[in-house]
């Protein structure tokens, strides 16, 4: 694969990562996703824009994407680092030593980092907000960005392209292959990505909303003309269609959120399961959409993209040893590290000798301070009068939910 031109002094070069590796060690990539960096070209100097990790061979492709553009890692001479997570920096040790004399630039937090995790001392130049990188007619400035969503992160603005370079803010997963700008794709391909956008930012940006309002709206002042992750598409037809969208989903976390139910349900022997299907018909009579998830069959990844997106969750549940069932605790863990605040909610369950996962339930779940509709358990199969009160709990969280 080529490196693509973005503008007459812009380069773009990814590699896509297909594997069955979870990204962050957690979340699945069933669709792959990008590591983008970025080449700028100077009359006197060139500087590439973050890095990748040594994954399914990203450095191999980064360096033959550089060839097809004639130029070599040696030619380089400033490596910008808006973030040090390793995906973006995994192989700057070898980078480094196979260009000695690149200068690192990044925030001066962010080189706290390249010598403690790669032990680099020489050549680094730390940048603040509002310094600027002339490479002969071509100039780069700089924004901090804090906590976007690594303390040290920052962005890179070229101003005479408008071309705003957010590392992981506003960024996706999956994977590009031979098309990179959001006018290469079809309305149906678009809105795979949307689910991505996403997906991607439940799992990895949900817990900074604030952040993510504060840097959107310091960004507010620059004319973007084109957005340059490094991770999915380069946004160049459509800029504001990606900052908007962030911006909705940083808005999730205080609300307003879409009015409808993100259901997670776990079952041994079909008793909870037959329980909920009660509920899904109160939802029903109040004409209020739902989404489904099974756990542990289905990954938490995807459970915490809905519930990150919709006012109302059911969790649907049995007694297990006198506590919830297990992989209900993990999923609550998640929702807590991920901040899905003030929802409004309804647990139910079925047991056998005797409950107790409600009590372990409302343990659990205190710091996220939902809003719950009364629960219910009940023994074994439920009997018509508690599938009556089930669905009677159905409309109640859908009347609540829809306002």
């Amino acid at each position: 694969m080529r490196a693509c031109k973005v503008t007459e002094k812009i380069y773009a070069l990814h590699a896509d990562i297909e594997t069955e590796d979870l990204f962050e060690g957690i979340w699945p990539i069933p669709d792959g996703v990008s590591l983008n960096s970025y080449l700028v070209k100077g009359e006197t100097s060139c500087a590439l824009i973050d890095l990748v990790r040594d994954w399914c061979k990203a450095p191999d492709e980064l360096c033959k994407q550089l060839a097809s553009i004639d130029v070599a890692i040696e030619d380089v001479n400033y490596l910008i680092l808006n973030h040090m997570e390793p995906d973006h920096t995994g192989w700057l040790a070898e980078f480094k030593k196979l260009n000695p004399k690149v200068v690192i630039v990044a925030t001066a937090k962010a080189l706290e980092l390249v010598k403690s995790f790669y032990k680099i001392e020489e050549n680094l130049r730390a940048v603040k907000t509002g310094d600027t990188l002339d490479l002969g007619g071509i100039r780069l400035v700089f924004e901090e960005a804090p906590n976007l969503h690594w303390p040290e992160t920052m962005v890179t603005y070229e101003p005479e392209s408008g071309t705003l370079f957010s590392c992981d803010a506003f960024g996706s997963f999956g994977k590009l292959t031979n098309r990179i700008f959001d006018d290469e794709y079809y309305s149906e391909d678009l809105k795979n990505f949307e689910d991505e956008t996403l997906r991607y930012y439940a799992n990895i940006v949900a817990s900074f909303g604030i952040f993510v309002k504060r840097a959107i709206e310091k960004l507010s002042k620059l004319d973007i003309k084109i957005v340059a992750p490094s991770h999915g598409l380069i946004w160049r037809e459509k800029p504001s269609v990606i900052i908007n969208r962030y911006l909705k989903y940083a808005n999730y976390m205080d609300g307003p959120r879409e009015k409808e139910v993100c259901v997670v349900w776990g079952s041994m022997y079909g008793n909870t399961r037959d329980g909920l299907e009660y509920v899904l018909k109160g939802l029903e009579d109040e004409h209020v959409p739902y989404t489904m998830f099974r756990v542990p069959n289905e990954d938490v990844s995807f459970v915490l993209a809905e519930a990150y997106r919709c006012e109302g969750i059911i969790m649907a549940m049995p007694t297990y040893e006198y506590k919830m069932f297990p992989p209900m605790g993990y999923v609550i863990d998640i929702f807590e590290r991920k901040h899905i605040w003030n929802r409004k909610a309804l647990r139910i369950g079925s047991y056998g000798w005797v409950g107790g996962a409600q009590k372990d339930y409302d343990n659990r779940i205190a710091p996220l301070k939902w809003e719950h509709v009364e629960p219910l358990e009940w023994a074994g199969q439920p009997d018509e009068s508690t599938g009556k009160l089930l669905r009677e709990r159905g409309r109640e969280l859908a009347r609540r939910v829809k306002g």
